[in-house]
């Protein structure tokens, strides 16, 4: 049983540590003819890359991708797509007091009891370094996408309970937060300030927007569209609760109120997300994910070591005050993995 794997026909299998010598993965099942090179992936990575952003981590990483298989001239050759993503600034020194120590809110307990023992440098496997692979494979299934007119936009609606409108959707890779509003950046950065001065950390919701998805993707029971869109989206460590739609305010409405009602002119709302009954209507795919604040802080927090003796820890290091805006790419690489590879496998089915 692996867990490193992603997909079942466009399928990645990733590698890599916070703190090893790089990180990288092998894409399978790419159709050829694809035009892809390292700057088109490069683009995805530098939206998500550290040292970016007054939310972001003092750690600066070049993150630059060298591909290394399944591309001739430019093109996707149909084999297997291997790259690497070399590691250049790590300190793994800033983890040496925590080495017997549990983390709040990190994996360090469960790594333990599931393996017996931790990479304790930065979280390991476990560390939000590890979404870089993803991000290097979105852009590739991006790419895929986009011959078929399939577009995706990923953004921020809310940070620290501050939310923003839905403004500029297509802008928002271009200001700051990954930000659809212009007019909430402002508040964003000032709560970001006063949380970093009490020692704090935030969290946030990121909404997913994919476009001209074509009806029929998915299945009726076990493998909904919209079941492997949460699967995909719960799969980032940070991510704790995912809806499509209307989501959790579905609960709350009446069936009056949450149904799409059609007419000749198609669905004059879209409160399902684009997905009925695990299948896709057509309609633009909405997602939201729900991000925890970064576990890492600066306060001191009750805790337990190896041998289960109570004690107290402050997190050191270079942390994020927050996983927006980083967390943006991620979040849409996993969408684009999961639509593209619902799209081959409805091809196999025709």
């Amino acid at each position: 049983m692996s867990g490193n794997t992603f997909g079942s026909i466009f399928r990645v299998t990733t590698y890599g540590e916070s703190h090893g010598p790089g990180l990288g993965g092998v894409i399978d099942g790419c159709p050829a003819g694809i035009e892809l090179d390292e700057e088109i992936i490069q683009l995805e990575l530098d939206r998500r890359k550290p040292g970016n952003g007054i939310a972001g981590t003092a750690r600066k990483e070049a993150d630059r991708v060298k591909l290394l298989s399944g591309v001739f001239e430019g093109r996707t050759t149909g084999t297997p797509i291997g790259f690497h993503i070399e590691n250049t600034n790590q300190r793994s020194r800033d983890y040496s007091e925590i080495m017997n120590v549990y983390r709040p809110g990190h994996a360090d307990l469960t790594f333990d009891a599931k393996y017996g023992f931790r990479d304790y440098r930065g979280g390991g496997r476990a560390s939000g370094r590890e979404t870089v692979s993803r991000v290097a494979a979105g852009a590739v299934a991006q790419e895929f996408l986009r011959k078929l007119g399939i577009e995706c936009q990923a953004y921020t609606a809310r940070i620290g309970g501050i939310g923003g409108a839905v403004i500029c959707p297509e802008r928002a890779h271009e200001l700051p937060f990954f930000s659809a509003d212009p007019e909430v950046v402002i508040e964003w950065e000032e709560r970001i300030k006063e949380v970093r001065s009490q020692g704090d950390t935030l969290g946030g919701v990121v909404e997913v927007r994919v476009r001209n998805v074509p009806a029929g993707l998915g299945e009726p029971v076990f493998d909904k569209l919209d079941a492997r869109l949460s699967y995909a989206l719960m799969s980032v460590g940070a991510v704790k609760g995912v809806e499509i739609g209307s989501g959790f305010m579905a609960a709350d409405s009446l069936g009056s109120e949450n149904n799409d009602f059609m007419d000749d002119s198609g669905f004059l709302s879209n409160n399902a997300g684009g997905v009925l009954g695990g299948i896709s209507s057509g309609q633009d795919i909405i997602a939201r994910a729900y991000v925890k604040p970064i576990p890492s802080i600066s306060k001191p927090q009750r805790t337990v070591d190896r041998e289960g003796n109570a004690t107290e820890i402050r997190v050191g290091g270079r942390h994020d005050i927050c996983a927006i805006p980083r967390i943006v790419p991620v979040l849409k690489a996993m969408v684009m993995l999961t639509v593209a590879d619902f799209v081959l496998l409805q091809r196999r089915m025709g």
